[in-house]
């Protein structure tokens, strides 16, 4: 597994169900293009899953 998790939205939320919207949100995008990092943990997995059709994850490493 990957330290961080590079999360960018690609995708609108317009016309999206409120779940996938809920989601988004709470990930803390909420334009297109913008990016966040997270932790590579199981629920922020779970959370890309659910919205990889609107977003593009990235694993990064760090190599020390």
């Amino acid at each position: 597994m990957a330290d961080m998790l590079k999360i960018t939205m690609v995708k609108s939320m317009i016309g999206r169900p409120e779940k996938h919207r809920k989601v988004l949100r709470s990930l803390g995008l909420t334009k297109i293009n913008k990016t966040v990092q997270y932790a590579d943990t199981p629920s922020i997995r779970g959370m890309v899953h659910k919205v990889s059709h609107l977003v593009k994850a990235e694993e990064i490493t760090n190599e020390a």
